[in-house]
């Protein structure tokens, strides 16, 4: 069964990005410390990593994530997501219209138009055909950014969410969470690392 999982890292203050993320700025000013867990070399980090990655059958992200990460600072061939860790999954971007070129050509992108839930659906299916190819169950992953994971909670797309809490109090930047609908959530798993606590939910309502 293809699940739906909304998987990001965020601040002890409830921030995804430090303040002022851009094409030349990324996560913003001290944003970086929030992903210290994905480049650490503990077993458990390491873990948490290669797991993610390995159930990933289609990623889902916004324009402006989409944007950062194609930017001239973004992925290259050692970086990005699931970089030496598993094949690329399929890329899908939530965007009111494509880009006339992209960078990262090596990958596997789909842009639609037609609203979030559109895209889960087109990852969905991306999904179920990466799964019948490897004979293992794929998951969809919605990566971000911020406004992308809560406008899909808020639309009960999500079955399972991800939280990597990091370490570091950010002040200011982009929060995960602005009010809206109200969850239910049910703990399924913490697992605690130097450089994070990595959380796991399953989305009840």
């Amino acid at each position: 069964m293809t699940r739906i999982i909304a998987d990001i890292s965020v601040s002890l203050d409830g921030f995804v990005t430090g303040p002022d993320p851009g094409l030349d700025n990324g996560l913003g000013t001290g944003g970086d410390a929030l992903h210290t867990w994905a480049f650490s070399d503990d077993p458990d980090d390491r873990r948490v990593l290669r797991e993610g990655t390995a159930r990933s059958g289609a990623v889902v992200l916004g324009r402006r994530l989409f944007d950062i990460v194609d930017g001239p600072q973004g992925w290259d061939d050692t970086t990005g997501y699931g970089a030496g860790e598993v094949g690329k999954p399929a890329f899908v971007v939530v965007t009111s219209s494509p880009p006339q070129e992209v960078r990262t050509t090596g990958l596997d992108w789909t842009f639609v138009t037609t609203g979030l839930p559109d895209a889960v659906t087109a990852a969905r299916e991306r999904a179920k055909a990466a799964s019948s190819h490897s004979g293992k169950d794929l998951d969809v992953v919605i990566m971000g950014g911020g406004a992308t994971i809560r406008s899909a909670l808020d639309a009960g797309l999500v079955d399972v969410l991800t939280l990597h809490l990091a370490p570091v109090v950010l002040g200011a930047g982009t929060p995960l969470f602005t009010g809206g609908v109200p969850h239910t959530l049910a703990q399924r798993s913490v697992t605690s690392t130097s450089t994070a606590t990595h959380l796991t939910y399953d989305v009840l309502r």
